[in-house]
């Protein structure tokens, strides 16, 4: 068993680990959990007793097998929820984080199991992200960011880069959103600021929203 703040590590190692392949810098723990350096150096101490983190000096820290098998669990818990928040009690894309945080922290392996084959074993989550199985295993997808598209493309929104309730709203109020057809009409070099169309309708868009928006390309 591990606490909650144990759980909370160990799922911010798992997030961090495809940006720090050969390790993952307590500093970079510390900005994303927003705490102390000191505090990550602790906890890294009790996890590396509990066999969930290997640390080597001047690399950082990088999950265990059973660590990454820890971790994809808390994920999967975490997933399973907000699905069942945003098509079983009407919550919203951006209200559901929040709330499946405090979830995710359920221990009974039997709820979890019930609770994905109630929803239908779905693979993605609220905001296109996968749902490891039971095993931790996860189908990946090919996506490419909207901000890479060039003039004339298209493709279909599959998730966010950003998943912060004040990004999703804008996201409802443009009508952007999972599985909707985005074409690129036009694309500013100066800036990379695109005019796409989208339900036939043309709409401006930043190229700081574009580089947030995952699509994937027609085969």
């Amino acid at each position: 068993m591990f606490s909650q703040s144990e759980e909370n590590y160990i799922k911010t190692m798992y997030h961090l680990a495809d940006d720090y392949k050969k390790g993952i810098s307590t500093n970079a723990i510390a900005k994303k959990l927003d705490t102390k350096a000191s505090s990550v150096t602790d906890m890294i101490k009790k996890l590396s007793e509990k066999n969930v983190v290997s640390y080597k000096k001047y690399q950082g820290v990088t999950l265990t097998d059973f660590g990454k098998k820890i971790a994809a669990n808390i994920v999967r818990k975490h997933r399973l929820w907000e699905v069942f928040l945003v098509d079983k009690l009407n919550f919203s894309w951006d209200e559901v984080h929040e709330v499946a945080e405090q979830l995710e922290h359920i221990k009974s392996p039997k709820l979890i199991n019930e609770l994905d084959a109630f929803l239908g074993y779905p693979k993605r989550d609220p905001h296109g992200d996968p749902i490891p199985d039971k095993e931790g295993n996860l189908q990946t997808i090919e996506k490419s960011l909207l901000s890479t598209l060039k003039k004339d493309e298209l493709g279909v929104c599959v998730g966010v880069d950003d998943s912060s309730s004040e990004f999703l709203r804008f996201l409802d109020k443009q009508e952007i959103a999972l599985g909707k057809q985005i074409k690129v009409i036009e694309k500013e070099p100066f800036d990379g600021s695109l005019v796409i169309e989208m339900d036939g309708k043309t709409l401006s868009v930043s190229n700081k929203i574009a580089s947030n928006l995952f699509i994937q390309k027609p085969r």
